[in-house]
């Protein structure tokens, strides 16, 4: 086994043979971190995001806060319910697409996948690049470097996702439960101490916004609408993540649906309690936050600049060293885990990217490689893809979370939107065929839900789309519509090539007659197995063709042919520019011109080397030869190959590496803790 295969096994593991697919599904208990890690991370940023829009208006506009954070849940619960429905409706895996595809067409879907896809790779940019903020702010080392240390992460998680979808699930269970601990319990011990009068203020409590200039004054209706508008867009991040569980319904334990939907609804009632929480909290510790970029408008309780070298942390982290004041590890706990999970909140891409990418490679839509599980039975091609997508975003934006989230849940409300519409269209058509009252009954409340979430998520994706289109969401529409263009193209190109494959009558008829020819460069071994081979294959026109390019070698050569009294005849083409390839070339065209009915076969004598050298000095004649008659019609090339005595080392190389197989198979039980029967 080679430096590289060892590698690899130390990397993602042993191989798994497909049968064992079954052993990588899913348990809820693991299904949920695995899928809800996104939504569930969106708290650590969402709230952050609310008060930096309402502090344009000044502090006094955070009374709105609480009432933004209810209007948002119940967006949640809404998308939530609808996708309750999806799962159970569409259990394949192919989520929006699916329903999209089936119910409003082909276009409508590849829409909603374009939407998802470009959602995916921001998911990962924003959760990484937000967890590099984190840490730069703790890890001097890693400030100025953020986005460098923010693609090492990306490959670090791409890795352990290569080792299979269960594997990585289990890694990211202790983290991602850990999170939930952390900030329900800090909202638990918050509220208790609220409830005895003990809740201190914040760090930044102290402190004075200043408004911007725009909202100094007594602001206008319009104006007050259009912040709520903004804040409660920027509210609406919470949401991202939502989908994923319906694009993975298939790394399920059975029964799937019951499953997915179970987990759907856990994450959605967590998700909520989290964020109303935390915003609660904030409010009532009388918390100051503004856009980090606009730290200006943040004063000191007389009005004057804050301090030199302020730092103003996330409002987690100032709930937190509020709530524990007296209790350092219970700070350092909430403020490690939201690091973390902002990190794993990019595992949920890694599952359902992969996933999609598999089922549009199946349609046609995306290159068919996608579609092939590697050794762990994960989507290798899809979650390498994804990995390099996120690291030139973030390269591209320097891991500014800022930036990066005017990007973000434009596409996920895209593909929300034309999934409620198809459910809608599903369960109408369902319900022309059904007679039974109480499948009846069921279908018209799961379309009643399915229209109550399209109005919702209508709303927000205007409201979103005003809001953030100038602000960057132009980018991520422009690549939506690249991806839409890349997918239609993809597909066009494989129905063109099927239709071209088809299979005809013409196609059934033999030819009239096959024209061999072998070709010849020297009298020896490999020419006459190549001349025995021809010879074999019974054609009605055989002979050997020779390019004269020096009198002299052409001479010697006709006369070894006939000492040897060779039965071949030996057709000589004469190249007074020294060409080799263009007059074999131009000769076989010349033979299929006058027999349109019948094929050239045209056998070409090959070295086989054991060496990688070797094979620089031999055959390159010979490649460039096939490359050009591949293209001409009617002409078919064979290779006749003859071993060299080097060829034992190659033959050894590879015996080696298959008795090495089973060697490293065992080596990867043994580095992952399972033991396997030999094949």
């Amino acid at each position: 086994m080679g430096l590289g295969d060892v590698s690899k096994r130390i990397i993602i593991g042993r191989k798994l043979r497909s049968s064992q697919l079954g052993e990588t599904l899913l348990p809820k208990r693991i299904a949920l971190p695995v899928f809800a890690s996104d939504a569930l991370s969106s708290v650590a940023y969402a709230p952050d995001e609310v008060f930096i829009m309402l502090s344009l208006a000044g502090a006094s506009a955070y009374v709105w806060s609480w009432k933004i954070a209810l209007a948002v849940a119940l967006v949640m619960l809404t998308v939530v319910a609808s996708y309750r429905q999806t799962v159970h409706a569409y259990p394949s895996g192919g989520g929006d697409y699916e329903v999209a595809s089936v119910n409003l067409g082909s276009n409508a879907g590849v829409t909603v996948a374009s939407a998802l896809l470009v959602d995916y790779v921001l998911t990962v940019a924003v959760s990484i690049s937000s967890g590099a903020q984190n840490a730069g702010a703790a890890l001097p080392f890693v400030r100025g470097h953020e986005a460098l240390y923010a693609c090492i992460l990306v490959v670090v998680l791409a890795a352990m996702n290569l080792r299979g979808v269960r594997e990585s699930g289990t890694f990211f269970a202790v983290p991602t439960y850990g999170f939930m601990l952390a900030i329900l319990g800090m909202c638990a011990w918050g509220a208790l101490r609220a409830f005895h009068g003990e809740l201190p203020d914040v760090e930044s409590a102290k402190y004075v916004i200043q408004p911007r200039s725009d909202y100094e004054g007594t602001i206008t209706s319009i104006a007050l609408v259009a912040l709520l508008a903004r804040a409660f867009s920027s509210g609406c991040a919470a949401l991202t993540g939502i989908e994923a569980i319906s694009n993975g319904v298939p790394a399920f334990k059975k029964p799937k649906s019951k499953n997915a939907a179970t987990t759907l609804l856990l994450l959605g009632v967590i998700a909520i309690t989290m964020m109303i929480s935390v915003i609660l909290l904030a409010k009532a510790m009388h918390l100051r936050f503004v856009d980090p970029n606009d730290l200006d408008r943040l004063r000191g309780p007389d009005g004057g600049p804050l301090p030199g070298g302020y730092d103003q942390h996330t409002v987690i982290a100032q709930i937190a060293r509020g709530v524990f004041d007296n209790f350092d590890p219970g700070f350092y706990f909430v403020v490690g885990v939201t690091g973390i999970i902002l990190v794993l909140a990019a595992n949920t891409a890694f599952n359902g990217f992969p996933v999609l990418g598999s089922i549009l490679a199946k349609d046609g839509f995306l290159p068919r490689q996608l579609g092939s599980r590697g050794d762990r039975l994960a989507y290798s091609n899809g979650i390498v893809i994804l990995a390099l997508f996120a690291m030139v975003l973030i390269v591209a934006f320097d891991a500014e979370v800022t930036r990066l989230i005017q990007l973000y849940i434009v596409g996920v409300f895209v593909s929300f939107n034309l999934s409620q519409l198809g459910m809608i269209r599903h369960w109408t058509r369902h319900l022309k065929e059904e007679t039974d009252p109480a499948e009846r009954r069921r279908m018209l409340r799961s379309r009643a839900i399915n229209t109550f979430g399209l109005a919702m998520t209508a709303v927000v994706f205007v409201v979103v789309l005003l809001t953030k289109f100038l602000a960057g969401a132009w980018i991520a529409i422009l690549a939506m519509g690249t991806f839409f263009m890349i997918m239609k193209s993809i597909r066009r190109h494989y129905d063109s090539v099927g239709a071209e494959l088809e299979v005809d009558a013409d196609d059934q008829i033999l030819p009239t007659r096959v024209h061999a020819m072998v070709l010849v460069s020297k009298v020896h071994k490999p020419t006459m197995r190549a001349l025995a081979y021809a010879k074999a294959s019974r054609p009605n026109v055989l002979e050997a063709v020779m390019v004269a390019t020096d009198p002299a070698e052409r001479d010697r050569i006709v006369d070894q042919w006939d000492r040897r009294a060779i039965d071949v005849p030996l057709k000589i083409l004469d190249s007074p520019y020294r060409e080799v390839i263009r007059p074999i070339v131009d000769y076989a065209k010349a033979i299929r011109v006058a027999q349109p009915r019948g094929v050239v076969a045209v056998f070409i004598p090959e070295y086989v080397v054991g060496r990688w050298w070797e094979q620089l000095l031999h055959n390159q004649t010979a490649l460039r030869l096939k490359t050009r008659l591949l293209f001409t019609p009617g002409v078919m090339v064979i290779s006749v190959p003859y071993q060299l005595r080097s060829s034992r080392i190659g033959e050894e190389r590879a015996a080696r590496q298959d008795e090495q197989v089973v060697a490293g198979r065992a080596f990867g039980n043994w580095s992952t803790g399972l033991d396997e029967d030999f094949d």
